[in-house]
């Protein structure tokens, strides 16, 4: 009787120290915004309370984008007491940053002006090879590197754009050393739609050679060797005919990657 009890009371110390350790439920608000180049648990989350003036992002600049991987977010909200699950699944979060100072309910200013950047300019975290795919940790701001005509000022323009050679680490990002990756390549057996006036048709054909969504690209069809000219639109998909022409005429194929 005395070593159940013993396992009882171990039992409930158990639970107590467990619930002492559960963080303050927090959820992540729809549109976050970061203000006067920072970024900070009460801008991330509903409910921080106390947490709220952590920062978590110190050097982005008014008028840009921070780019949030999820776990170090979530690791951040943890040290600070408070449990974002995170049902969404979401891997990055994207915080617009804006110059307005942030306010408390109050209407008191509560900036840390001392953690602002002046000039911030996207670049490389690190090196990349040749072909590599942009994600969102591979990106980061800087205050020292000098930005080009063509670097973005949004994170979200890049990010799943492939490398057209290697990249080097604190370079500034440049919109023309990047390209939509490969979604076909020579040889793979892909389809190829057609349709109008409610007739679909389709056939399997090999591609004569390797191809971005949007891009042209010659089909070989296997059975009469002829050479059809279709526009890739998917992974193992081209169409010809009105779908081909839409996808020329439509300005996310020659401007953005695949999501």
């Amino acid at each position: 009787m005395t070593k159940l009890l013993f396992l009882l009371a171990s039992g409930s110390v158990l639970l107590a120290a467990s619930a002492a350790l559960a963080g303050e439920p927090v959820s992540l608000r729809s549109n976050a915004l970061g203000h006067g180049g920072v970024v900070t648990l009460g801008d991330l989350f509903d409910g921080a309370a106390g947490s709220s003036a952590t920062v978590v992002v110190a050097r982005s600049a008014p008028g840009t984008q921070a780019v949030l991987d999820s776990g170090d977010v979530q690791r951040a909200a943890h040290a600070a007491g408070l449990d974002w699950d995170n049902t969404q699944g979401l891997r990055r979060i994207i915080v617009n940053i804006v110059a307005a100072p942030r306010t408390t309910s109050a209407g008191s200013s509560r900036t840390a002006h001392h953690l602002r950047a002046p000039a911030q300019v996207l670049v490389y975290a690190h090196n990349m090879m040749a072909g590599d795919v942009v994600a969102a940790s591979d990106l980061e701001w800087s205050a020292e590197a000098v930005a080009a005509d063509d670097t973005p000022h949004d994170a979200q323009a890049v990010i799943g754009k492939a490398a057209r050679g290697p990249l080097r680490a604190g370079a500034a990002v440049t919109i023309h050393e990047l390209v939509n990756p490969k979604v076909v390549r020579r040889n793979d057996m892909i389809s190829v739609d057609f349709s109008s006036d409610g007739v679909t048709l389709s056939l399997i054909g090999k591609a004569m050679g390797d191809a971005s969504a949007g891009d042209p690209i010659e089909v070989m069809n296997t059975s009469s060797k002829k050479i059809i000219q279709a526009i890739v639109v998917a992974p193992g998909r081209a169409v010809v005919g009105p779908a081909a022409e839409a996808v020329r005429a439509n300005p996310i194929f020659r401007t953005a990657a695949l999501p």
